[in-house]
């Protein structure tokens, strides 16, 4: 055996201390959710008037398409609350 064998010990301690350490600190707030954030609340006449407005653009519109893509996003919204 070497004489310089004890000097690798006590890093190699100490190192395996501090990854168990840390490992327990992950799982300590792995449940916590994060905030929801809000839905914007619109008017029944606001939703009239944009259904109104949505149904006079062309078929296929971008527009359109980003709208349906806002909904997906309001029902996670909601599922979150």
């Amino acid at each position: 055996m070497k004489f310089n064998v004890r000097c690798w010990m006590r890093p190699a301690a100490a190192l395996l201390i501090a990854t168990l350490l840390l490992n327990a600190c992950t799982t300590a707030g792995s449940d916590v959710q994060a905030p929801c954030t809000p839905a914007v609340e619109y008017s029944a006449a606001d939703q009239v008037r944009a259904a109104a407005e949505v149904s006079t653009m062309p078929e296929g519109a971008m527009v359109v398409r980003m709208l349906s893509d806002y909904a997906v996003l309001r029902d996670q919204v909601r599922a979150c609350m």
